[in-house]
């Protein structure tokens, strides 16, 4: 497979994003006060405690930076697949000597290296000098950190390909996507660190695609996993890689047998 054509649209994809200015710094800028708002709020939840259950508010803070922080950086376009199928364009895309996915990939990680660089970057460094943040358990495990956020974000960008694949049937994703939004922003452990949760709702969450893409690469972060417990993590990480991509790839071949698009 030539890669040539994929890095001009991972590239075209990046310098697009360069194009927004203020649309960048207004991204910046919305990723820092929502860092400061939560922590406001765990400040106000923990009343100087030092710890709460064994969590400290340090833990807290680096866990919502952290999280913030990828989640910017983890950019995902919900609708790339949806708004060519609703404007017909799909039909000319599938005639390109190219890979659809590929393509999709290609783009989506252009988005995601933009904004690694000048969105998370940016608010990761006022982050850090405002509210502070825990330095890496060691170095292996900022290594092991940068691996599993790499996982996190192939099974972000799985779940997104499942669900824009379901365009073939739907009209309009919209209400989908955002269902699927909010259980990623609660259940993930962005929004209430999974500490927290009930005891049996941690035990099923931490097998669920939604801890795998933010607070496992938290937890390695912090030096809160044996060596054994990252390679179960991961390797739970590459299972619903796997299996999200096989369910989208299903849907994807079904849906082009029952594509119909019209024009003139």
């Amino acid at each position: 497979m030539r890669l040539a054509p994929y890095l001009a649209y991972f590239k075209k994809s990046f310098l697009n994003r360069s194009a927004y200015r203020f649309d960048h710094l207004m991204g910046i800028l919305s990723t820092c006060l929502r860092m400061f708002i939560f922590w406001e709020i765990y400040k106000a939840l923990y009343g100087g405690r030092q710890q709460v259950d064994g969590i400290t508010m340090s833990m807290v803070t680096t866990n919502f930076i952290l999280s913030m922080g990828m989640e910017a950086a983890f950019y995902v376009d919900d609708f790339f697949m949806p708004h060519r199928i609703n404007n017909g364009s799909i039909a000319t895309e599938l005639l390109r000597p190219m890979s659809f996915k590929g393509r999709m990939i290609a783009e989506n990680m252009g988005n995601a290296a933009f904004h690694l660089c000048f969105r998370f970057g940016p608010a990761f460094v006022i982050a850090c000098f405002l509210m502070g943040i825990q330095l890496p358990a060691s170095p292996k495990m900022f290594v092991m950190f940068l691996v599993s956020g790499i996982l996190g974000y192939g099974v972000l960008w799985t779940i997104s390909f499942a669900v824009q694949m379901l365009a073939f049937w739907l009209v309009n994703v919209w209400s989908v996507v955002t269902i699927k939004n909010v259980f990623i922003n609660v259940l993930s452990g962005t929004m209430i660190p999974l500490w927290f949760m009930p005891d049996w709702m941690e035990g099923v969450l931490h097998v669920t695609p939604f801890s795998s893409i933010y607070f496992t690469p938290v937890q390695i972060y912090l030096g809160q996993l044996t060596i054994g417990e990252i390679a179960l993590k991961c390797g739970v990480q590459m299972f619903w890689i796997v299996v999200l991509y096989l369910v989208g790839d299903v849907l994807w071949r079904r849906g082009q047998k029952k594509l119909v698009v019209q024009g003139g």
